[in-house]
């Protein structure tokens, strides 16, 4: 005589989209958000969004959205302003490039 198990529950091996996966991280990304409840909800365990997170940010490192406007009424005569999510940093016609190139790679995003 042979013997069946049958389980059920909800699937072991889920796929999630990337809306998903963005929708978590950005999740436990707000502030006093408890990683551990997020994931209980979403019924996974928190490495799992922990990975994800990971994933993204390798993903964006080495490029950033870049938008230009001009500056209406420059103080320091012609000038290229560079905006980060967290910064703004205002180049001076005339700068040295290698102080430019400083500057940019000591912000980070």
């Amino acid at each position: 005589m042979s013997q069946i198990t049958v389980i059920s529950g909800p699937e072991r091996r889920r796929v999630w989209s990337d809306e998903q996966k963005r929708q978590l991280v950005a999740a436990v990304s707000a502030p006093g958000a408890n990683v551990a409840e997020i994931a209980r909800r979403a019924d996974l365990r928190p490495n799992q969004i922990y990975r994800w997170r990971r994933q993204m940010e390798q993903t964006a490192q080495g490029f950033a959205e870049v938008q230009m406007q001009p500056d209406p009424a420059p103080a320091m005569g012609s000038a290229i302003t560079v905006e980060f999510e967290r910064a703004i940093v205002r180049i001076p016609a005339g700068t040295a490039p290698s102080l430019v190139s400083a500057v940019l790679r000591s912000v980070k995003p």
